[in-house]
């Protein structure tokens, strides 16, 4: 469902993801850099035991997706991919990515996917699922398994949620690339800086999302993607109710009643 780099294979010691964690935010780099951090089996497995794992942890706040080398992800590995060619394995190894793309939108932190490169096919499905996208202004992006003959069918699930469907559409049909202002545009990413600036503007995105209380942010991510998957009605009664429960919560109330007292709040962190 998307192209690979034809360079050297990696150590096949080294972890698949690299994990490391400062002050609230933990950040998962996909480590197979050599070969554009495709999401094969076992990159899939390895990231998705990692959300697994920080989803219920409370000491971290934030989520970063990063990658090594030039590309953030190519996408599913089409050489293992063609090795397995059987329905049942296929229909395995699409469930397997649904599921790591449905856990990163579930889990309660906020995820930002930090897009220093290339991002095609389920590569950009992953940016697609993550809360918020920075990008290096290098960084470029398609859904380009058409040119392969394979609609990028599981991708455009989470570029629909993201783009217009004519813009979608246009992405999916044609497999071609749109670069870092285009899909800034389109709402594809939140911010696009310099290559040199992207760390740091990531760091400015997690810090503001650090300073507000964590009840509150699980509670608003939880009903955000919930919300958005119904009718009207039922998506305010939905979150009439998560404000009623976010505001009997003590970070809410402390809140509020700074605010009244014009002072700043004193959340317990």
């Amino acid at each position: 469902m998307a192209e690979t780099a034809r360079e050297a294979a990696p150590d096949a010691a080294q972890p698949y993801v690299v994990r490391s964690d400062a002050d609230g935010v933990t950040t998962l780099t996909l480590n197979r850099g050599e070969r554009f951090n495709p999401l094969s089996e076992e990159m899939l497995a390895a990231l998705h035991d990692q959300i697994r794992a920080i989803a219920t942890d409370s000491s971290v706040r934030v989520v970063v997706i990063g990658a090594r080398g030039k590309a953030f992800c190519a996408g599913h590995d089409l050489k293992q991919m063609r090795a397995s060619p059987s329905a049942a394995y296929y229909q395995r190894l699409f469930d397997q990515c649904s599921q790591l793309m449905l856990s990163i939108q579930q889990m309660p932190q906020p995820v930002i996917a930090r897009v220093q490169g290339i991002a095609t096919a389920a590569g950009c499905q992953l940016v697609a699922m993550c809360d918020l996208a920075v990008a290096s202004t290098e960084a470029r992006f398609a859904v380009s398994g058409v040119n392969y003959g394979l609609f990028c069918a599981t991708p455009s699930v989470g570029l629909s949620r993201n783009v217009s469907r004519k813009q979608a559409m246009e992405m999916l049909l044609t497999g071609d690339f749109i670069d870092a202002a285009t899909a800034l545009a389109r709402g594809l990413v939140n911010r696009i800086v310099a290559p040199e600036a992207l760390d740091d503007e990531v760091a400015r995105l997690a810090a503001s999302i650090l300073a507000k209380p964590a009840v509150a942010i699980a509670m608003g991510k939880q009903m955000f993607y919930r919300q958005a998957e119904m009718g009207i009605a039922a998506a305010y009664q939905l979150a009439g109710q998560t404000m009623a429960c976010n505001m009997m919560d003590e970070a809410a109330l402390e809140g509020v009643q700074a605010f009244i007292d014009k002072r700043p709040p004193a959340w317990k962190r």
